[in-house]
Order: C-alpha cells, then sequence, then structure tokens
C-alpha cells in the first residue's frame, strides 16, 4: 500500500530504480575514478549521503517493508565520513574555511532538519550501536539545541543538553507536547504535526546572502513551483515526531493516519497506520473483479 499522498506505483517504482542505479554508479565512480574538480569532491561525496536518505524515504513513501530500510545507513555513515575528510584535506591544501555548499551547523534550517530526520530513522529502526555512535559523531552539535540534544540523550545518556532551542518554527511545539503532562501529549504532538509543514516556510530574508528561508525540499511536489513528474518529491515525513514518540513514549494515537505523520516507522510490523487512498482502493476492487 502506498504511504505518501502523492506518486503512483509507477512513480515510485520508477524513481527508487533511477535512485538505486545513480547511487551505485556515484559510490563505484569515487572509489575508482580521480576527480577532475577535487575541491566540489567532499560536496559531490555528501551529496551520496542525501541520496541515500532520499531512497530510505522514497521507500517509505511507496509502501515498502520497514524493514528494508536500515540496510542503508552503512553506506550513508561511509560517504559522510568519506565526505568529512575529504573536506578537510582541501580546506587544508587551500586555505578554505568550506569545501561544501551547505553550513554544516545545526543553527542552519537544512541541516537541523536533515540531522534531525537521520536520528529520528535511527531511533525509529533501531540501528546497531556502532553505527548510531558514528552518526552522532557526525551529527555532532553537542549542547548546541535542547530539543535535538534530549532525543539523542535517549539512547547516549552522556550526551550534554543544550538550554536553547536553534529553530522555534516549528520546533517549539514539539518541545512543548515532550514537556506537557501525560494526558497533554497526544493532542500537543498532533499539533505540531499539524503546523510543521506550514510552519517550516520562513518569511523571505531582506538580504539575499541571507540563510535558505526553508528546507530545499519543501517545495518537491508542489505542482506551481516543483510538480511531480521532475521526481524529486520523495514524500513530506514528520520525522522529527517519530523521533520524540522513540525517545520518550509519547502517544502518538492521534497522530495515526496523519498524512504528515510516518507511524508505520514505529509499527514494522503492520498493520500500517495509513489510510488506504482511492485510487488504490478502486485498484484493489477492480482486481477482486478480475478487471485489472
Amino acid at each position: 500500500m502506498i504511504r505518501s499522498k502523492l506518486g503512483d506505483r509507477d512513480y515510485w517504482s520508477k524513481w527508487i530504480r533511477k535512485d538505486e542505479t545513480w547511487l551505485t554508479e556515484s559510490i563505484q565512480r569515487v572509489k575508482t575514478e580521480p576527480t577532475k574538480n577535487p575541491i566540489y569532491e567532499p560536496q559531490y561525496v555528501f551529496n551520496l549521503v542525501v541520496d541515500s536518505t532520499r531512497i530510505m524515504l522514497r521507500l517509505y513513501s511507496s509502501g515498502a517493508p520497514i524493514r528494508d530500510l536500515p540496510q542503508h545507513f552503512p553506506g550513508l555513515l561511509d560517504a559522510w565520513e568519506l565526505s568529512n575528510r575529504l573536506s578537510d584535506e582541501v580546506c587544508q591544501a587551500h586555505g578554505l574555511p568550506t569545501c561544501r555548499d551547505w553550513d554544516f551547523s545545526l543553527s542552519n534550517l537544512n541541516h537541523y532538519n536533515w540531522c534531525f530526520w537521520l536520528v529520528g530513522l535511527a531511533l525509529a529502526l533501531e540501528i546497531p550501536d556502532e553505527q548510531w555512535q558514528r552518526l552522532i559523531d557526525l551529527v555532532g552539535g553537542e549542547g548546541d539545541d535542547v530539543l535535538l540534544d534530549r532525543v539523542i540523550a535517549s539512547r547516549t545518556p552522556s550526551r550534554r543538553v543544550g538550554a536553547k532551542l536553534l529553530h522555534a518554527k516549528p520546533y517549539a511545539r514539539l518541545l512543548t507536547a515532550v514537556d506537557a503532562p501525560a494526558d497533554q501529549q497526544a493532542a500537543l504532538l498532533r499539533d505540531f504535526v499539524d503546523h510543521w509543514y506550514p510552519e517550516l516556510k520562513r518569511p523571505a530574508p531582506k538580504n539575499k546572502k541571507a540563510p535558505t528561508i526553508e528546507p530545499f525540499w519543501y517545495i518537491y511536489g508542489d505542482p506551481d513551483q516543483h510538480p511531480l513528474e521532475m521526481g524529486s518529491y520523495f514524500g513530506r515525513w514528520c520525522i522529527e515526531a517519530v523521533a520524540a514518540v522513540k525517545a520518550f513514549g509519547l502517544d502518538d494515537s492521534l497522530c495515526l493516519g496523519h498524512e504528515h505523520y510516518p507511524g508505520d516507522l514505529l509499527r514494522p510490523d503492520g498493520p500500517s497506520t495509513h489510510p488506504a487512498r482511492a485510487d488504490e482502493k478502486r485498484g484493489w476492487l477492480a482486481r477482486l473483479l478480475g478487471r485489472g
């Protein structure tokens, strides 16, 4: 059953296949071919981290078994570690402050959102301790953000927890849910999930050099700005909410079935928490009647 609100089976099959082919070819290229642009190489390799995460999210959206997702973590971690080594080498050789396109600090909403997703996936999928520690070392930012630090500390108790929240919108709502009395947490968690996507969009900065005002994936699937046929859409999943549920034992019953809540991550053996889409219901009926 397709979990995402958008995309039919052909869409998900096509783009998962393309991503997997691209990732395999890119890894082989990194291993065997000398780079033509050493300064860009750290960013090129980090893109493999993004691609690996994108594949996991595409698989989730398509309805793939949850237990198929963790296999992508080892390659993701290898690529991130290699990217860091290459970045250090290039920056040292050329006296550059950074050798990537991204701002790799949690104060950057893009990076914070991406790191939170990876931490949430790692918690929900219960990756091995060795992989978990490598991920936390790569995320870094210890003591920078009270919410992400507390989520990480649920599995790494020695984590130093920061005193401030780096991104009040939308994450203040999630922190409120975490700190609320148990009988209020379910409703407050639903409130966070309801506001998560719209509150990730920030007012346009007056300074054109200001940081990105919303995550890079925000418009993927928008028919007016980045339509589905462009193939970038991989779902819009509030993995941060799943991370908090896993970390703190919150009641997520009011979130089940929400278009942005990936509740199946916490229920790998089913049944699915997502309602069947109307087009899939019609397809099932046609097959039942021998017309599909």
